[in-house]
């Protein structure tokens, strides 16, 4: 898979603090000779959400390249906390502070619910550890859709916005809703206006195939077998370039479409406040070593992910950047809190 570019400004930012431990968290922790951090007990890997999904998955993925190719050493286990978009998750790991064995994956829902006022969580709450991947959003209809590419989409919803249905599983100002909104913007569409629904019993390419609504926001995997069976097309995907892989490949991207926008869906590991900077280093080197891995760029391919990694000072410049743009966004919808 060829690996995301990055703004150059990312590798700027400005050095991470080192972070004291709370009694509590130093106990369970081993610390070698000049500082260095070892696990000296299970780590705990939280997907905030149900089985099945990004988080889930690129949980249970990154810990079994972890363990099988000996990364780390020691035993990883995979917690499911689902609820709120993620915020019942956020809340269990926020009362470990300091403790180096418990971590979680996230993505961009990080930003959004706690700016719609879902979550008194976000990102600044935590630490930022690595990023690992980028996955992309897919606009899917059904095939017998009257629209053949984004562009024929975007002209209908210029002259009327709600005569568009589009359904995504996450809520109303998080990720399916924004990524769709992110581009249809750059399009020339009222933003303000689409009509969006929310299918968060996962019941999106249902009421895609049912007639129920007209284009399904979605993650570019979660719309492949659909496509091998010939019951929807995808219309463009928010990537910079083409996917690689069967199926994939065939995907138009919004940019070579003439709608300059793009949509990351990245994925990364957070550890609780006040994480010790040796154990910040520790799983920073781990987390590198994961994405250089052969194991783990098979994985990348099978799921149509991309290489993404960032550092921890380079995350947290990046999230910083990315509250500023979605909060621009979540204003204009009026959904800000």
């Amino acid at each position: 898979m060829k690996k995301l570019l990055l703004p150059a400004a990312l590798g700027l930012s400005m050095m991470l603090a080192a972070c004291g431990s709370d009694d509590g968290a130093s106990e369970t922790a081993n610390a070698g000779d000049g500082g260095e951090f070892t696990p000296s007990e299970s780590i705990e890997i939280v997907a905030p959400a149900g089985a099945g999904g990004g988080w889930d998955t690129t949980a249970r993925m990154a810990a079994k390249v972890l363990q099988e190719e000996e990364i780390i050493d020691g035993k990883i286990g995979v917690t499911n906390k689902e609820g709120g978009g993620g915020a019942v998750g956020w809340s269990y790991i926020a009362n470990y502070e300091g403790n180096p064995h418990k971590l979680f994956v996230t993505s961009p829902p990080m930003i959004f619910i706690p700016l719609n006022g879902q979550s008194e969580y976000d990102h600044e709450d935590f630490t930022p550890i690595a990023n690992v991947i980028a996955d992309y959003a897919a606009f899917a209809v059904r095939e017998d859709a009257k629209w053949q590419d984004l562009n024929e989409l975007f002209e209908d919803m210029k002259k009327d916005p709600t005569s568009v249905t589009v359904v995504g599983t996450s809520s109303p100002g998080s990720m399916d809703h924004m990524q769709f909104v992110q581009i249809a913007k750059a399009a020339g569409v009222d933003i303000t206006k689409i009509k969006y629904v929310s299918a968060q019993d996962a019941g999106g390419m249902t009421q895609l195939l049912n007639g129920s609504v007209d284009v399904y926001s979605t993650g570019v995997a979660e719309t492949v077998e659909q496509v091998k069976a010939g019951k929807v097309r995808v219309l463009g995907v928010t990537s910079e370039e083409r996917l690689e892989g069967e199926v994939l490949e065939d995907f138009p991207t919004a940019k070579e479409q003439g709608i300059d926008e793009t949509f990351i869906n990245w994925r990364g590991f957070f550890g609780p406040a006040d994480m010790e900077q040796a154990a910040v280093e520790y799983y920073e080197e781990k987390f590198k070593e994961l994405s250089d891995s052969e194991a783990f760029g098979e994985i990348r391919e099978q799921f149509g992910w991309n290489e993404m990694y960032l550092d921890s000072e380079e995350y947290k410049t990046f999230l910083d950047e990315q509250r500023e743009e979605i909060q621009t966004l979540l204003d204009e919808l009026g959904l800000a809190k």
